[in-house]
């Protein structure tokens, strides 16, 4: 069973999610080291269903020309994916409810009408994330939804769903379910219950809050700071309002956690809760959204309780979103060497094994959005530039084009960049000395370790399948070929545009 909220990232010792804490991260573990490899939501979600990176599964962006949901993708990789292959391959019976990707329903691409392979029950909702006034695809038919909160809230409709398939699913075949949450997910509509809650809450105020990004890429630079009365208030009360459409996720899970508790499920049930990336409120002075390369952008919560799990641990390795596909088929019994997959399954992580040898470092890659004409809204600023608001800070452009190793071993915790510009320009974080990313030390690092995660950096550009869990820079096992190195430092990140694509 996974949960999955949208652009959500929270650390449970703050959070709205008592109830979830409580069933969840107090009955099994906390991954303390959780990350996506894009910071954005559709990327996030096909690197989930897939088990694969964005150079490998080719969803670029949220849009169908960026393959997000587009009829390649249901033609090259949606057979693939782990519903598909538990349903076809391990007898599952599979629900899905909610947030599929941002495009699905699109006309161009089939419409509602398309139920993916893999899902027995499909109810999705219709391109992006809404609470009122939405279109349900129920196992392939329109099903139109208004504004009344009794019977058209979406968290609470995704909940009565899912309480009616563990009431009438069979008991003679496994079950996977995914409900998939739009909540916190913005226009942050709260239910009227909780529309009042958190009146004292506000957006961190870490030592990254409201400074200029020095030494940054110009993205990051072109933010105002300090930032504007009227742009501070307007971060904070989208962080509350966030926290408030919360609450109904956590009444969603108690819900379905008590019925499997009633139906003598929940005791050889397996619940992930995570998220597709996280979210911004204010570091260096960018006031919400998501896209970048820091910590705010790419860590995720993931608790996950189930047979053999022991309660109330935390987990300090290293994992990303990538792994969930490998560790529920791994649980399912199915041949991981069968697969096409980039992550690792977390099976040993979950169960204590002793001696078990993880990875150090993974990749974080994104292509930037932008478009040739200049935003309206904002008619003082060049063409390129998109997602401009508020006060006209660009949270995107074309050249936001990156790729970042991010290391975590016993001796260095580390995250190296390169975007892809005219100045190939370069981002390294100590996150020992600087948990809050604010100092760029790629002009001091040592050189050795820069030719090092640059060389790294291109092979796992190029990984795929099981040439993406090799040795790290930090492994023992790591070996370095300097012949191999480009010259003029560094690899290009990788570039798919709408043509390239037809070619995949």
């Amino acid at each position: 069973l996974m949960f999955l909220a949208d652009s959500d990232f929270i650390p449970f010792f703050q959070t709205p999610l008592k109830k979830t804490n409580a069933l969840i991260a107090q009955m099994g573990v906390t991954f303390l080291n959780a990350y996506v490899p894009s910071a954005l939501c559709c990327p996030s979600r096909a690197s989930i269903l897939t088990g694969k990176y964005p150079h490998n599964h080719h969803v670029v962006n949220n849009t169908l020309e960026g393959n997000c949901s587009s009829k390649l993708w249901q033609k090259i990789q949606e057979p693939y994916t782990f519903p598909a292959l538990l349903k076809s391959m391990c007898g599952y019976q599979t629900f899905f409810a909610g947030k599929y990707l941002n495009e699905y329903g699109a006309e161009d691409a089939g419409g509602v009408g398309h139920v993916p392979p893999g899902w027995s029950f499909w109810y999705a909702l219709e391109k992006n994330s809404k609470y009122y006034n939405y279109t349900l695809s129920v196992n392939g038919k329109a099903r139109r939804h208004g504004e009344n909160y009794s019977v058209d809230y979406l968290t609470d409709v995704l909940a009565n769903m899912s309480l009616d398939f563990l009431e009438y699913k069979s008991n003679f075949e496994p079950f996977f379910m995914m409900i998939s949450t739009p909540a916190p997910h913005s226009p942050w509509t709260a239910a009227p219950q909780y529309a009042n809650s958190f009146q004292n809450v506000s957006a961190p105020r870490n030592s990254n809050f409201n400074i200029h990004g020095k030494n940054k890429h110009w993205l990051i630079r072109q933010a105002k700071t300090p930032m504007t009365n009227s742009s501070i208030q307007f971060l904070d009360d989208a962080y509350r309002k966030r926290w408030q459409t919360l609450l109904s996720v956590d009444d969603l899970i108690e819900k379905l956690v008590k019925k499997l508790e009633l139906n003598g499920d929940l005791d050889n049930t397996y619940i992930f809760y995570t998220s597709d990336n996280g979210y911004h409120t204010g570091q260096f002075s960018l006031p919400i959204d998501k896209r970048q390369l820091y910590e705010f952008d790419i860590k995720v919560p993931l608790l996950v309780r189930g047979p053999g799990i022991k309660p109330n641990q935390t987990n300090k390795m290293l994992v990303a979103n990538i792994d969930l596909g490998p560790t529920i088929l791994d649980i399912a019994g199915y041949d991981l060497n069968k697969t096409q997959m980039d992550g690792m399954s977390l099976l040993p992580l979950l169960r204590g094994d002793k001696n078990v040898t993880w990875r150090s470092d993974f990749l974080v890659e994104y292509q930037g959005e932008g478009y040739n004409g200049s935003d309206p809204t904002c008619p003082g600023l060049g063409p390129g530039v998109t997602h401009c608001f508020p006060d006209c800070v660009c949270e995107d452009s074309y050249n936001n084009t990156y790729a970042c190793v991010r290391t975590l071993s016993t001796s260095w915790d580390l995250q190296y960049c390169e975007f892809d510009d005219r100045e190939v320009f370069v981002e390294v974080y100590n996150l020992t000395a600087d948990p809050h990313q604010i100092n760029n030390i790629a002009k001091t690092i040592d050189q050795e370790i820069l030719e090092k995660m640059n060389y790294r950096l291109m092979m796992l550009q190029s990984c795929s399948g099981g040439t993406c869990r090799t040795p790290g820079v930090f492994d023992p096992g790591y070996r370095f070929d300097p012949r191999l190195m480009f010259s003029n430092h560094g690899v290009r990140a990788r570039r798919f545009s709408a043509q390239s694509l037809q070619g995949i």
